[in-house]
């Protein structure tokens, strides 16, 4: 016996997202679930109390007046940092008047990360569309911690069991992706992703694979420029500097089996691009990761699914595998 007391779990802070959607229910379906970690759901107690009842879960929950009262997670409880909520709240039908509620929910998250209280934050989905009609800016997670936090350039990260997919431009509208790619940034954001890999994925030299964003990669230049003008120039550079890295390559073979084996990161240049393959092979297993911060972020991989808010039908999968890889990060 050397009397040393074992090392403090880490506290993980988990967002409880769009009132009206399935991140209360899939918060408390956490109850069930073995987590070795301080584990506290940050959201309204009375409208995560409520979304129990309508469950008929028996779980108790336990709200923690601040962070250091938040003890290692047990098997039928739930511990919550309260929020409230702006707004009464009813399963499956928005409310506007709540979108400053899940702001302030992702605020203190960050809060509490950045004074280092709580090593990890995890989020539920939101609904971006009710946020945005409310008069805030938002178009996502990504941007909106990345603008708390002062982070230039957050990248996207979506990790699956055995792919990796990070993307060049996250939210836009199809029309405005062109515009949006300059060789310089995606240069920095590759980078960015690359080194990520190695610090916290404890990934030695990772092995990136760039997407083109025209058919076929852009046909020597006669199905679109946008390869021989970003693309080409940024993996240039990026080899030039060391890294293991290809492209760009035409993105309708580049998730073959044969493609991938190797492959630690793909780099695709808009959203569906890279993540309607990705979901095609791993849905229920991913995670999005904001690579960039100075916090550790993780996040499900599906919506707010309104229609299965209240009915118990909603899995917490995904968020349980956004928890263990937090843990992961943490650990790294």
């Amino acid at each position: 016996m050397t009397g040393e007391l074992p090392p403090k779990l880490p506290l993980i802070v988990v967002s409880s997202g769009e009132p009206a959607g399935i991140g209360p229910d899939i918060c408390l379906a956490l109850a069930d679930r073995e987590i070795r970690a301080r584990l506290a759901v940050l959201g309204d107690p009375a409208v995560l109390a409520a979304r129990a009842r309508a469950l008929g879960a028996t779980s108790k929950l336990r709200e923690c007046a601040t962070p250091a009262q938040v003890g290692p997670h047990l098997i039928g409880s739930l511990q919550l940092l309260g929020v409230a909520a702006r707004a009464p709240v009813a399963p499956g039908r928005l409310d506007a008047a709540n979108a400053p509620y899940v702001l302030d929910v992702l605020r203190r998250g960050v809060d509490l990360c950045r004074r280092g209280e709580a090593q990890a934050l995890v989020t539920a989905p939101v609904q971006k569309s009710v946020i945005s009609q409310a008069g805030f800016k938002f178009s996502g997670h990504t941007e909106f911690l990345a603008e708390l936090t002062g982070a230039p350039l957050p990248v996207m990260l979506l990790a699956g069991k055995t792919l990796r997919v990070a993307l060049a431009t996250t939210h836009l509208p199809l029309r405005g992706v062109p515009d949006a790619l300059d060789a310089a940034p995606l240069e920095r954001l590759i980078r960015i992703a690359h080194d990520d890999l190695e610090r916290l994925f404890k990934i030695d030299r990772p092995r990136v694979l760039v997407l083109g964003l025209n058919p076929h990669a852009g046909e020597s230049g006669t199905l679109g420029t946008e390869e021989r003008t970003v693309i080409e120039p940024a993996v240039r550079n990026l080899a030039a500097q060391g890294l293991r890295i290809v492209g760009p390559v035409s993105a309708d073979t580049a998730f073959t089996p044969d493609s991938l084996a190797g492959c630690d990161l793909v780099v695709a240049m808009y959203h569906d691009q890279g993540l309607a393959p990705l979901k095609a092979l791993s849905f229920g297993e991913i995670v999005n990761v904001t690579l960039g911060l100075p916090i550790i972020r993780t996040s499900v991989d599906h919506g707010t699914a309104l229609a299965l808010a209240g009915t118990g039908r909603a899995r917490a999968d995904s968020l349980v595998a956004a928890i263990e890889l937090a843990l992961e990060l943490v650990r790294a």
